[in-house]
Order: structure tokens, then sequence, then C-alpha cells
């Protein structure tokens, strides 16, 4: 998925370093997705209390949104480097093309993970048949020595774990006993959960990871913390538990995401991770020689087949150099 600000803001993800195991609720704010009527998405990652879960680096929650009124989702082919988009749906269907090649619909349940790596770009546009269109597109930052790898597609289906009050789909990492196939460049934790009424759940984890739970539906309490719709909370590292209860009237939905503390900092600015101003430059610089030469420099990103429109073009770069933003 794109960032389709017109004026993005550089962002400096980098470790906090807090090892304090009380709860921090981050709100969200709107952002205008895209579409003919510009669906409104809710941004949790990155702002400036915290910019970085684990290598979790941005986290988007949209819907339930009809797409009769909306427009649904048309992101036009548009690049990516140095990090991975996570693709989760509740509802709807989004077909997704890339420049490697990959041809694959993003359906509820299903994980669809692409690795940019060195340069990939790719579409994303919710199929005719879509009429609610309810998710998340979430990015995982590329240490250091994984930020230049080849672009890759996966896709993967977790089964559902069925315990007392809850349902768990585990899409990366280990949680509840059920463990993803899928390889991650830094240690990682993704599921979904849906709980129940009045239940409660207590799930070992790592105590290395810091973790984040992200309320799409309902609401629930982390660790006695209450989280309303939209809000995130997070846990920082030297827990072994994630306390979650329910006690609301209708089934709460979350998505846990956790991982071991990046200790790397990077600007992320539009699309493009780097470790510089001058890596987002060139990046921007060579995404736009391509796209002007109408697929005839096939260089870094490379050319999305099948999509019936342009590529997103760039924003115009900051007249300032590129620099980490305060927390």
């Amino acid at each position: 998925m794109s960032n389709v600000e017109t004026d993005p803001v550089e962002q400096r993800c980098a470790d906090v370093g807090d090892p304090e195991s009380g709860i921090q609720v981050l709100t969200s704010r709107e952002v205008p997705l895209g579409g003919p009527r510009a669906m409104a998405v809710r941004r949790t990652l990155p702002q400036r209390a915290r910019s970085l879960i684990g290598a979790w680096c941005f986290a988007d929650h949209y819907g339930p949104d009809d797409a009769s009124v909306s427009g649904g989702m048309n992101v036009a082919p548009h690049p990516h480097t140095g990090l991975q988009t996570v693709s989760w749906l509740f509802t709807g269907e989004i077909e997704h093309r890339d420049s490697i090649g990959s041809h694959a619909m993003v359906r509820p349940g299903e994980l669809n993970l692409m690795t940019a790596g060195h340069g990939i770009a790719h579409s994303e546009v919710s199929t005719p048949a879509t009429q609610t269109l309810h998710g998340a597109q979430l990015w995982v930052a590329l240490p250091e020595a994984a930020r230049d790898t080849a672009p890759a597609f996966e896709h993967f289906r977790p089964d559902p774990i069925e315990v007392a009050g809850a349902t768990i789909r585990v899409f990366l990492g280990s949680l509840a006993g059920s463990t993803s196939p899928v390889d991650t460049f830094t240690k990682l934790l993704g599921a979904e959960i849906l709980l129940a009424p009045g239940a409660s759940l207590s799930l070992d984890i790592d105590p290395e990871f810091e973790v984040g739970v992200l309320v799409d539906q309902g609401e629930t309490k982390m660790a006695g913390t209450r989280l309303g719709w939209a809000e995130l909370g997070y846990q920082g590292v030297g827990n072994e538990v994630l306390e979650l209860r329910n006690d609301g009237d209708v089934e709460a939905r979350l998505l846990v995401l956790g991982g071991e503390p990046f200790g790397e900092q990077v600007i992320m600015w539009w699309n493009f991770m780097g470790r510089t101003h001058e890596d987002v430059v060139q990046y921007r610089e060579q995404w736009q020689a391509e796209i002007e030469s109408r697929g005839v420099d096939q260089g870094r990103f490379g050319s999305v087949e099948g999509y019936d429109g342009s590529p997103l073009p760039a924003p115009v770069l900051p007249n300032s150099r590129l620099r980490p933003r305060g927390r």
C-alpha cells in the first residue's frame, strides 16, 4: 500500500529503549488513502510518541468502508525500498500486482507479504465484488544487512487456533502454540485475535519482545489498561505475559504486533525507507526517471503489468534536508 500523502514528513524510526512494563496508549490520526472520494485510514504508526514496535514501522487501519460511497481502494503502481508490506483484511478483496510478476488476491484471514528490499513497485485495487473494505496495512523495516535484498512476495493462510473465549490466527512468528512458516529478517510477532465478551487471555510472549495491540473492533483491556476502538496499546520489553480482557458486550478484534527492539535508525519518507537524505533523494530520482521513460527504463523498481492507469509520481521533496524527527 502506498502512503499517498501529498506532503509526507520524514520519520525517525529508532528504538526508544523503553524497559518499562506499563501500557502506553497511542491514538490514531486520519489520512486520506485514495480512490475517487478519498477513503480515510487511521494511522497509529509512526507518530511522535512512538515510531516503532519491534521492526513494525507503519500501521494503517481502515474501514469498515462502503466502497460504493468512497470508491474503494485504487492505488496506482508506486515504489517501495528497504521494507516489507504486510496486508491483512477483515472484509473485502484487493487485487495485488507487482513488478516481479506477482498477481494475487488479498482476502480476509490471509497474509500477503511483499519484500521491497532493493526496490519494487506494486498496485492495489479493491475488486468490483467488494462492497465493504476493512483491514490493516502494515510495514516492517528491514535491517541494514537485508535492506538491499532481492524483492519477493509470499502468501500464507494461517489455521485458526481456538482457546477459551478466543480465536487466534498467527501470521508471523509464534503465539499460543502456533508458528507461522513465513521467514522474517528480524524476530517478529503478528497475529489476529477475536476475543469474546467477558473473555480473558493470558498469553506467553518472549520477554525480549515489545508488543503492540491494535483494537479494530470493540474494546479491550491490556494489562488492565483500557483500549478503545482504533487505539494501539504498547507494552515494553521484560514482560513474559500478554494479558487481554474483553469487558464489552461485543466481540473484540485485535491485531498483536511485536518483536525485538529495532536497534537501527532509518529515515522513512513517502514510500521509501533509507538511512540518509541522499538515499531518499536517489530513490525518488530513480522512480521518477523510470515512470517518465514510460517503461523503457527498467531500473531499480520495474513496471507493473495489468494495471489500467499511470504510476503514482513521487511528491516534491522538502526544501530542507530530510532529518530525523523528534519524538
